[in-house]
């Protein structure tokens, strides 16, 4: 028995010498390891002065400049086996025995205030920012009270809509559609060569002016009150007519590149498109959100229902907001005015102050709802996939994509192509887009002072200001700051006030 337990005996004694060995070994190695740390620690303090970014608890300590790697993170002492919170609490007081010592300088670097002008741009204004909008609804939540006190509920459903002028809608949107089909009759003539080019052309011309006579001539008949509504019906007519003019232009010139094609005369033609009249490719373009017509479009893979669902509750609920401050703001406001250009000089200033902001909520909003809201629903319901349908105008460098692509197209190139110098296709332009604000204004109001014709005309010698102004100042600041007093704080009010005035002297004048 002795000689058999011997053994074991004395194996079980070196395993527990071993063992403690080892044990005492480890805590040497660690407490050497941990000396040396702290040495090392101290050393890179004291001859660099700086602190790891997890020792920064204070203003004082994110103005110190530190090495990350001189101390282990919560992270890193998990990843080395440092798993309980006593090691890790036992770390950051190590690391902030060291950290914020009163020898550290505290000024290393030369440094600018966050709001001076080489350090402004740098910054981030995330809270400025959310105080903007807290303050901005604070202050509109107590103007909203105030009103309701003053002058209480005003929304009335006559200015919006009115029995006398629904009355007609059915017709007049029953027959537009008998423009386009009319158009599609003559470009299959066109296509089998029964009538020729100079035909079409007068054709198309009868086509387009009766196109926009006609809504003039029954929002003119009806004179209703609801002036809004006769505003949404002259701009679908006015929708209608530029898609026709696009249609029988873009026709006309696939016509004559075909021609050329044909011909082979040498002439190297670029054919994106062969002529071909489609009656799927009319209707899809009337209905699709653009102005300018082509045989394909670029298409999504499908409509997204939830999405759509969103967009339109948000449709409604910016809609509600027009018509609110229109009702609560803008109306009053008119209506306690004078006409700008026959009262006193600074009471009228001050009725377009007071004026603009309303007005500028209005204009945004309605920016808003028709060109992101309602032409993203009408792309996603026709899965029409360019859907860039403004740029950043309100940088006053660029116009609404839509209607910019119109000009450009039917209007603007033609007429360099034609020989005209770019100032006149410049003005070309322009006077168009005048003619049509107008009637978009007048024709609903019925009265033909040329207000929006002026005021869209004005933007000439405007754009010329601040090209100039941009060019001598080398910034685009300029520029930006006189489209935003002159378009919107003193241009739209000044409309406004102007067509309101009018509006009640003929009126008056009619009773």
């Amino acid at each position: 028995m002795a000689v058999s337990e011997s053994p074991e005996s004395m194996n079980i004694t070196t395993a527990t010498e071993t063992e403690t060995i080892l044990r005492r070994d480890s805590d040497l190695n660690s407490s050497i390891r941990q000396r040396q740390k702290a040495v090392s620690s101290t050393a890179l303090l004291d001859s660099s002065m700086t602190v790891p970014a997890e020792m920064r608890t204070s203003d004082f300590e994110e103005s110190l400049d530190g090495d990350e790697s001189l101390f282990e993170t919560k992270s890193e002492a998990k990843q080395n086996g440092k798993e309980d919170d006593d090691s890790v609490k036992v770390d950051a007081r190590s690391r902030h025995k060291y950290a914020c010592r009163p020898s550290v300088p505290a000024h290393r670097k030369i440094k600018e205030s966050p709001l001076s002008s080489d350090a402004i741009f740098k910054q981030s204004h995330a809270g400025l920012f959310n105080l903007c909008i807290v303050v901005l609804v604070a202050v509109n939540s107590r103007l909203i009270i105030e009103n309701l006190m003053k002058y209480g509920w005003l929304i009335r459903a006559g200015f919006w809509f009115s029995s006398k002028s629904l009355s007609d809608w059915p017709l007049l949107i029953l027959t537009l559609p008998l423009f386009p089909l009319a158009a599609f009759a003559v470009e299959k003539l066109a296509e089998k060569k029964l009538i020729s080019d100079p035909v079409v052309v007068l054709v198309y011309f009868i086509i387009t002016t009766t196109e926009i006579v006609y809504p003039v001539y029954v929002i003119l008949r009806v004179d209703s009150p609801a002036v809004l509504s006769g505003v949404n019906l002259m701009l679908c007519a006015c929708i209608v007519w530029l898609k026709l003019v696009s249609y029988a232009h873009t026709n006309y010139d696939m016509r004559a590149v075909a021609r050329t094609a044909k011909k082979g005369d040498g002439v190297s033609v670029n054919m994106d498109c062969p002529y071909e009249v489609s009656f799927k490719a009319l209707a899809y373009f009337m209905v699709a959100p653009t102005l300018c017509y082509q045989l394909s479009y670029p298409r999504t893979a499908r409509v997204r229902k939830g999405w759509v669902v969103r967009q339109i509750i948000k449709l409604v609920i910016f809609s509600g907001v027009v018509g609110f401050i229109i009702e609560q703001y803008i109306l009053p406001i008119a209506k306690n005015s004078q006409h700008p250009l026959k009262g006193d000089l600074l009471y009228g200033l001050e009725r377009v102050l007071k004026l603009s902001v309303p007005n500028l909520y209005v204009w945004l909003c309605i920016f808003y709802c028709f060109f992101h809201l309602w032409l993203n629903i009408l792309a996603e319901l026709t899965r029409f996939g360019d859907r860039e349908f403004y740029k950043d105008w309100w940088n006053a460098k660029t116009a609404e994509e839509p209607v910019h692509k119109w000009m450009v197209r039917h209007l603007y190139f033609p007429c360099l192509r034609n020989g005209f110098p770019k100032g006149v296709a410049f003005v070309i332009s322009f006077f168009l887009s005048a003619i049509f604000h107008e009637l978009c204004i007048a024709v609903p109001c019925h009265i033909f002072k040329l207000w929006a014709f002026m005021g869209i005309l004005l933007q000439i010698p405007l754009v010329m200001l601040t090209n100039f102004l941009q060019n001598q100042f080398k910034s685009t600041m300029v520029g930006n700051m006189i489209f935003w007093l002159f378009f919107s704080i003193l241009g739209q009010p000044m409309c406004i006030l102007l067509y309101y005035h009018d509006v009640m002297n003929r009126k008056v004048n009619a009773k």
